[in-house]
């Protein structure tokens, strides 16, 4: 059948896909994230119509932060009965997933492996609600008898040392100054903005709403998702709560990929597989101190188009779209990176805030729903773009029913990202003087009130200073009109005179 296909037997395929969400914070019946996984694992290979191999060449499994395993890996094949020749993980970062897929990809096709598990999972929603651990009946990393998991993909360190004194280290702080940077660079005022990232928000809501594995199934209108209540506390200015990814979930997903003779072999129907036609990998400057613009993604707009370009195809040829949501910038950053109407369809789950944001995982569930979506449509093509860090570090990937017309392809576009202009940080004492507010966002405590103003300003010779202030009556006065371009006085770096 390949010969008559005239298909490479090494063409990388998706085979099999599953999700699972668990919904009890019983300690004595809530799931741990490997046992989520071995769910999603099984339902993946139901999914593919196979019986999953004694064997396999990889057991890959995203990074994660609700529970400690010795190898969650290992613990994965140990309850599957699946043994594996490696047995690795990923460092933190929503842009895994489709990193493992890109990954994967390039290896089958080199014929370096043949058949692999991808997975991961949280169970973050029964850590929260069952705080003491020991009264989790859950496997304890020490007892474990496991080898080391093989650590296959290089990470990237986040923060640089003066982020880190000043405790600018939460996405939840950096993403809404993003959003107050997309502001003022478009010159709206701030109830369109809102107006605008509310409704976006909606839409986000709905499709999850018809997402049979989306945690939150309720469609919010825009003045739902607006609207300050108790249960919808403002966060991070602009950002209400619900507009801020949801962590606290019991989620896992798993994809099986293989190449296309061992798909043949295994006697897979030719209508379930997924072929990856392209990928890219890539990041912006590494440290947020040193980007040239809090309102610009240029490593988005150069990887999506490496990813397209490699595919053979533009993005106005893909009508399955999901871009990674875990702030409403963060699909603005992209939308806009990307070419895309910020009024278009841009997600295929309901995004991390309504579908579920099982911290670096989020993306498997893209990549699986994206199988589902094309399965069902076998003529369209899906594009996903999956996000680490601080709208850091992004992975891209363009799937089909068809297979590549040249052969899966990856490249990544760093070296020209690298070129592109960086600001300097103005550190310490040498940060004094006067400079004008790039983006702001006043960070809100538990009961919805002003504490904490964190804000990047630009000094008259281009340089970025940061300005945090706990001074609650000063957090206060910026959550009311436009602050961009207002003019401040530092004494220091982070230290407003």
């Amino acid at each position: 059948m390949l010969l008559r296909m005239a298909l490479d037997p090494r063409t990388p395929v998706l085979i099999g896909q599953g999700q699972v969400l668990d919904r009890s914070v019983d300690p004595t019946t809530a799931k741990h994230p490997v046992a989520l996984m071995a769910e999603a694992l099984t339902a993946a290979a139901l999914d593919a119509g196979i019986t999953l191999p004694n064997e396999v060449d990889s057991i890959r499994v995203v990074r994660l932060l609700s529970w400690k395993y010795a190898n969650a890996a290992h613990a994965l094949g140990t309850a599957c009965g699946v043994r594996a020749h490696e047995y690795a993980t990923t460092p933190h970062g929503g842009n895994m997933p489709q990193t493992l897929v890109n990954m994967t990809a390039d290896q089958i096709l080199r014929g370096e492996v043949d058949f692999v598990v991808l997975a991961g999972g949280e169970s973050a929603r029964t850590r929260a609600a069952v705080r003491d651990a020991s009264l989790l009946p859950w496997p304890a990393a020490e007892s474990e008898s496991a080898p080391p998991p093989s650590h296959i993909v290089e990470d990237l360190p986040l923060l640089n040392d003066e982020e880190i004194r000043l405790g600018i280290v939460m996405p939840v702080q950096i993403y809404p100054m993003f959003e107050t940077a997309l502001r003022a660079a478009a010159n709206r005022s701030m109830q369109d903005h809102d107006e605008r990232i509310s409704a976006l928000w909606s839409r986000f809501s709905a499709v999850a709403r018809d997402n049979e594995w989306a945690w939150t199934r309720t469609a919010l209108t825009a003045d739902e998702v607006s609207r300050v209540t108790p249960n919808n506390r403002m966060i991070g200015l602009p950002y209400r709560k619900v507009m801020n990814s949801n962590n606290q979930v019991n989620m896992a997903a798993s994809l099986i990929m293989c190449s296309a003779a061992r798909a043949e072999a295994l006697g897979v129907p030719r209508d379930r597989w997924v072929f990856p036609l392209s990928g890219s990998d890539c990041h912006e400057h590494q440290f947020v101190s040193n980007r040239w613009s809090f309102a610009e993604t240029p490593a988005v707009a150069r990887g999506g188009q490496v990813a397209l370009q490699l595919a053979g195809l533009h993005i106005n040829d893909i009508s399955l779209i999901d871009l990674y949501s875990c702030f409403p910038s963060a699909v603005q950053l992209g939308a806009t990176s990307l070419g895309l109407d910020i009024a278009a369809p841009l997600t295929l789950t309901g995004g991390l805030s309504f579908a579920g944001g099982p911290w670096n995982n989020y993306v498997m569930h893209s990549i699986a729903t994206a199988m589902q979506r094309l399965r069902n449509a076998p003529r369209e093509k899906a594009f996903i773009w999956a996000n680490g860090g601080y709208a850091t570090k992004h992975a891209f990937g363009v799937y089909a029913m068809q297979p590549p017309a040249n052969g899966f392809r990856h490249d990544s576009p760093q070296a020209e990202i690298d070129a592109l202009p960086r600001r300097e940080l103005a550190l310490g004492d040498d940060a004094a003087g006067d400079a004008t507010i790039e983006a702001y966002s006043v960070m809100h405590d538990r009961e919805g009130a002003p504490e904490r103003l964190v804000a990047a300003a630009l000094r008259h010779d281009g340089r970025r200073v940061w300005v945090v202030s706990d001074d609650r009556s000063l957090a206060a006065s910026f959550t009311s009109g436009e602050h961009v371009g207002d003019s401040v006085t530092l004494r220091r770096s982070g230290e407003l005179a």
